[in-house]
């Protein structure tokens, strides 16, 4: 007689899948046991170690490291080519006592439409008012003179050599100077290089990554690549010893590569300063990128949360190896206003602006080198002296209206300390009340800061307590360590190990 009982089943797993469900059964079993959040006595041990840096004295102690090295070289325009030759535009990076001194962040747009029919070279005479006025106004012992274009190599190797006579002519006595540069490099030479050397120049080179990344936008008039020519510049400066530090700009395609450029500028073109500046180029009406105009950008700008995600994938690269030794702009500003200094050292993460003047080619002074348009000119330098026009009712207006027209949305933000509503050419979009004025990088950079804004409690922590911040490598390194995928960040941001510090 058969087997009723074991025909039955074997009938039921030959026609139902019972099998299936008992096997999913086991898998959800195991993966509960495998991958659920596990809160460990060493875990929380740690957690509690590195929370013990943490504790805030009330006095501050000095600033002792992730200082600015140095002064940070001007920016030349964004995919800058031949067609910009003699467009050279000086900063004006050193202001009346009192102001204080920002790097730039724009890329410069086409000035045909402000000077038609000009050929724009700056006139001797202009050269020597301006160096004249920029000494003029300090009441410092320490000048920067900064240059940016177009490209200002385009204005030859001679024009230079009359700027540092022109600052020697009218130097005081004990008066130093810091000569900049930003350049894409692609016409350094030796004799430049030499220049450079004998004169402490600083150079900035700006390079958008390796070279698949680089050559996407940075190409010349004709429309080819200039990785090749851009490397041999910056060969040719650290075989003479300049002092250099690189300049990026973050676009659509190379947002999406934060190590792969990260680690290129740091392991291959051996830089120690980096700058990441986000492409946000706006279109115009017309269909141009004249003005700030419009809420429309370029195909090649880049996202907010693109950008967000590019830095916080660097900062987590730069946290656990490279404190210390690797500086990189915007976290140094980000660290200084989690210190709770005054400046941050970046005019756009500042609660006002207004320090970062342009000065055009005829001499006109504007009030910023994002707004070099006409309703941001301040006046001539040959009319009037550039103390006047940078102390001036509208410069001054300028400036305060970086925080005083904030939308509420970015006013109640736990944010705004670090960001204070970044740069206002950025303010081009809606907040979710409807209210004009939200930074287009405000999704991102809002991520971001809170993404570093336990590494940044850390080493605000090791800074007041004068310890190094370097230390935090240390910390971060005992706190992660056994933390699995799924396991909660240390962090405490609830969120799992994998979806935070451990991406």
């Amino acid at each position: 007689m058969p087997d009723l009982k074991q025909s039955r089943w074997t009938e039921l797993w030959r026609k139902e899948d019972y099998w299936a469900i008992w096997l999913g059964f086991i898998l959800i079993a195991a993966a509960l046991y495998l991958f659920m959040p596990k809160t460990s006595d060493e875990m929380m041990s740690k957690i509690a170690a590195s929370n013990e840096i943490l504790k805030v004295e009330s006095e501050k102690a000095p600033f002792k490291t992730i200082a600015y090295r140095k002064a940070v070289a001007a920016k030349e325009k964004f995919k800058a080519s031949d067609s910009d030759i003699g467009k050279t535009i000086a900063k004006f990076t050193k202001k009346p006592q009192g102001w204080s001194t920002n790097p730039l962040e724009s890329f410069f747009l086409s000035k045909e439409a402000l000077y038609p029919n000009v050929k724009s070279r700056m006139a001797e005479s202009t050269l020597e008012a301006y160096i004249r006025q920029l000494l003029e106004a300090h009441r410092t012992p320490t000048v920067t003179v900064a240059w940016q274009g177009g490209e200002p190599t385009l204005m030859g190797l001679d024009f230079f050599k009359r700027s540092v006579e022109f600052v020697e002519k009218y130097r005081r006595p004990g008066m130093t100077f810091l000569h900049t540069m930003q350049t894409n490099g692609t016409l350094l030479n030796e004799e430049w290089a030499a220049f450079f050397k004998e004169h402490n120049f600083l150079i900035g080179i700006s390079i958008d990554g390796p070279r698949a990344l680089h050559d996407v936008y940075r190409v010349d008039k004709g429309g080819k690549p200039t990785f090749d020519n851009v490397m041999r510049g910056l060969r040719l400066l650290q075989q003479h010893g300049v002092d250099f530090n690189v300049l990026t700009t973050v676009n659509r395609v190379n947002g999406d590569y934060p190590l792969e450029v990260y680690r290129f500028l740091r392991d291959e073109v051996g830089t120690t300063w980096m700058q990441f500046i986000p492409v946000v180029e706006r279109i115009n009406a017309d269909g141009l990128t004249l003005y700030q105009e419009g809420t429309t950008v370029s195909d090649r700008s880049v996202g907010a949360e693109q950008f967000g995600r590019f830095l916080s994938t660097i900062f987590d690269e730069w946290v656990r190896h490279d404190v210390g030794t690797i500086y990189v702009q915007t976290f140094e500003a980000a660290l200084s206003n989690w210190l709770g200094l005054a400046n941050s050292g970046m005019c756009v993460f500042n609660a006002t602006c207004g320090t970062g003047l342009a000065i055009e080619h005829n001499g006109d002074l504007y009030s910023c080198d994002h707004f070099v348009e006409p309703n941001y000119l301040l006046g001539n330098i040959q009319d009037r002296h550039m103390i006047e026009l940078v102390a001036s009712p509208p410069q001054i207006k300028f400036g305060l209206d970086k925080r005083d027209t904030l939308p509420r949305y970015c006013r109640e933000c736990d944010v705004r300390f670090a960001c204070h509503g970044e740069c206002p050419k950025n303010r081009f979009v809606l907040t979710p009340d409807g209210e004009p004025g939200l930074n287009y990088l405000c999704a991102g950079f809002k991520e971001f800061f809170h993404h570093i804004d336990f590494p940044m409690k850390l080493m605000a922590g090791l800074i007041r307590r004068n310890r190094e911040a370097q230390e935090v490598m240390q910390i971060l390194e005992r706190a992660f360590t056994g933390v699995e995928r799924n396991d909660p960040c240390p962090c405490g941001s609830g969120r799992k190990f994998k979806q935070c510090h451990g991406k």
